[in-house]
């Protein structure tokens, strides 16, 4: 499906996701299974309350691997079309998280096939959060002075400059990783890959990174 009609379809959600948001206030406490089975029994605000959940996580994600937001967004909508016409065949024994980012990284990757080229922009970590290997990359902090905080804007710059340099099939892997903090298991199954090999191209990426971005550092 091209991008237009997926737009089309998912504003007509958003119209409706919006007109309906008061009398959602009551999914706000339930599991995002417990908002699938709403769906499910009928109540169709319980998609614009997935929408809400996923909009904006899930464009970060697919901007990070793919360098181009508008183009995220459109990859998007694609994603919430592709849940509205399957949800009725998801697997509820599964995680929905992992579901809608399988759908959405799997558009992220089929788009990059079709490049000639692939300026992807993504953030990653540096060495010491790698240590201690437990959390997505967080580069605000409000409590930072300003020159403080000038220096992480500009270290992420040079972070985006250098993961782009990295080979293309390590990137989804460390953006679900280092930014969006999924375990290993999670992107296994995201990705299809196994978690040998899900942990052998973190390490990988992780050692050319530290390679590319040493003299920057400089």
């Amino acid at each position: 499906m091209n991008a237009k009609p997926a737009k089309k379809i998912q504003t007509k959600t958003a119209e409706k996701a919006g007109r309906s948001r008061p009398g959602r206030l009551r999914f706000k406490d339930l599991s995002d299974s417990e908002v699938v089975q709403n769906y499910l029994d009928g109540d169709a605000r319980a998609f614009g309350e997935l929408v809400d959940r996923y909009d904006k996580r899930l464009i970060n994600f697919v901007y990070r691997t793919v360098g181009d937001r508008e183009r995220a967004q459109d990859l998007i909508q694609e994603t919430f079309v592709r849940v509205y016409r399957h949800l009725h065949r998801f697997d509820q024994t599964k995680k929905f998280s992992t579901w809608i980012y399988t759908i959405a990284g799997n558009l992220a990757k089929n788009e990059l096939r079709n490049r000639s080229r692939n300026p992807l922009v993504l953030f990653q970590t540096i060495k010491k959060n790698w240590e201690a290997d437990h959390r997505p990359l967080e580069w605000e902090d409000t409590k930072l002075r300003p020159d403080d905080l000038y220096r992480k804007r500009h270290l992420k710059e040079l972070v985006e400059k250098s993961v782009a340099e990295l080979p293309e099939h390590h990137r989804i892997v460390f953006v679900l990783r280092e930014l969006e903090g999924k375990t290993y298991e999670e992107i296994a199954d995201i990705t299809g890959c196994n978690l040998g090999t899900v942990k052998s191209r973190l390490n990988r990426a992780r050692n050319n990174f530290a390679r590319i971005i040493a003299p920057l550092l400089d």
